[in-house]
């Protein structure tokens, strides 16, 4: 079969099955090929996140080769959140109108040549020099790339993947990007020893950007393959860009999942951004406050894979996010007691690891979630405006919380080097309104899975066949 495509088939023990229908299900087809496309969005969001984080990690070095301050050094990351933000709405009706293609090839050349513009320089007395315009151009261009790159993962598993491995393909795509970020943290203070080295560190990110922008530009060869692979994927046009806003806006659930998953998502932003600065003042290194982060995303990793994998076999979207965000909210509870005591390594670490396996891992599969109670609004924008209520609560965290702290006058133990603050309110009114939110999500979210039941009657001519009997009487086999 061409392109080594996999057919879906029915079993004998769905009764009563029209032949008609039947011929229709045969008729879906998986391909090969999407593992690939799968491949080149995960490489995109990997090389992306690491041109994002290029300097965070090596700040004072960056800073003492750009001839710059700190504060300038942060704009280099800040620019990622406040120019995703305008750009989404945008973003959102390009992949819904224009396709997954073209979205993908377009942010693969501006993440490259992100990567490259911060690279040109000039040599003076035997010494390369870039000036911080360039480097803050080519973060611009990376930034602008970032959005059409986040929200191709439901898009992609919408168009390529049965239903049976739409929200593991969404997980294996969702953690390319925090996989990129723990990348960053682990290679740029590996490479850069000195400011002179930090040209050399360029250079080795720009790299991974050209290369997976030619795999994009000459691989990706369709928006969605030749035969669909699900019935929701043969009737793919969705509703045009500002219908589908009306209707979201007009969904209960949806502004639910909306507003509470965007809380959490704000909570993990601000302990991922501030962490170094709430640990330094109960005497906490800096390497520790790295160990934390890295386990953060490790065990954010190693939990949307187990937990994609059994929603892709339950489908119980809904009973899993609202777990996950209660165990979350527990969880920043734990945290916002054990960071304000000294001399708790073990303990802050695992809680930590905790907040990154229960809060990091929810983050694909309210994704998919965000499509089910949406459907037939085109998955770029439901799942766009989740990220967005995200970026937009994370700025308005993180600005709360820095003004809530209290310059202390006397902390023996401090690490941090400069002023020294007290982050014991901030960190109790963060877990209060991850806990509120996570209540509101408990109690008032409810919904049908839209997307799964139109699959159903569009390939059985009815709903009365339950979710779980189709996903277990429609398996894979390759030919």
């Amino acid at each position: 079969m061409e392109d080594g495509a996999e057919v879906q088939t029915v079993s004998s023990d769905v009764p009563n099955t029209p032949n008609q229908e039947l011929k229709k299900l045969l008729s879906f087809k998986v391909y090969k090929r999407r593992w690939f496309v799968l491949l080149v969005l995960c490489l995109l969001n990997c090389s992306n996140a690491t041109i994002w984080l290029t300097f965070a990690p090596v700040a004072d070095e960056s800073a003492k080769y750009l001839n710059v301050t700190l504060e300038e050094i942060n704009l280099l990351s800040l620019v990622y959140m406040v120019v995703a933000i305008p750009l989404s709405f945008g973003t959102t009706w390009m992949m819904d109108t224009l396709g997954l293609r073209i979205t993908l090839i377009l942010g693969a050349w501006l993440n490259m040549f992100g990567g490259l513009v911060r690279f040109f320089g000039k040599s003076e007395e035997e010494r390369y020099t870039i000036p911080f315009s360039a480097v803050m151009v080519g973060q611009t261009l990376g930034a602008i790339a970032q959005p059409l790159i986040v929200f191709a993962p439901t898009k992609l598993a919408a168009l390529w993947f049965p239903d049976h491995q739409r929200a593991t393909a969404n997980t294996i795509a969702s953690m390319s990007n925090p996989l990129g970020l723990l990348l960053a943290n682990i290679i740029s203070p590996m490479m850069v020893k000195t400011a002179t080295q930090v040209p050399t560190l360029l250079i080795a990110y720009a790299a991974p950007a050209c290369v997976t922008c030619f795999l994009a530009t000459v691989g990706i060869r369709s928006s969605s393959p030749p035969t669909p692979p699900s019935a929701s994927a043969e009737s793919s046009d969705s509703e045009p860009f500002v219908q589908g806003i009306k209707l979201l806006l007009r969904n209960k659930a949806y502004l639910v999942l909306l507003l509470c998953f965007g809380s959490g998502v704000a909570v993990f932003t601000c302990i991922s951004t501030l962490l170094q600065q709430i640990l330094c003042v109960q005497g906490y290194t800096n390497d520790f406050a790295g160990v934390c982060g890295a386990l953060f995303i490790v065990f954010g990793i190693v939990g949307a894979g187990a937990l994609g994998l059994y929603v892709d076999k339950t489908k119980k979207f809904t009973e899993a996010t609202k777990i996950y965000l209660s165990l979350t909210a527990l969880s920043s509870i734990a945290f916002s007691v054990v960071c304000l005591i000294p001399h708790q390594k073990a303990a802050v670490a695992a809680v930590c690891s905790l907040l990154g396996f229960f809060g990091f891992s929810i983050y694909p599969v309210a994704m998919e979630l965000s499509v089910e109670c949406s459907y037939p609004v085109g998955e770029a924008t439901s799942a766009g405006l989740i990220f967005v209520s995200g970026q937009v609560q994370s700025v308005l965290y993180i600005l709360l919380l820095q003004a809530l702290t209290k310059r202390l006058t006397d902390s023996p133990l401090s690490t941090c080097g400069g002023v020294v603050l007290s982050w014991k309110v901030p960190m109790l009114v963060m877990a209060g309104l991850i806990s509120f939110f996570a209540c509101c999500f408990v109690i008032f979210f409810h919904t049908p899975y839209r997307r799964l039941l139109a699959e159903e009657k569009a390939t059985y001519g009815t709903k009365e066949c339950s979710v779980s009997t189709v996903s277990e009487s429609v398996p894979s086999v390759e030919k």
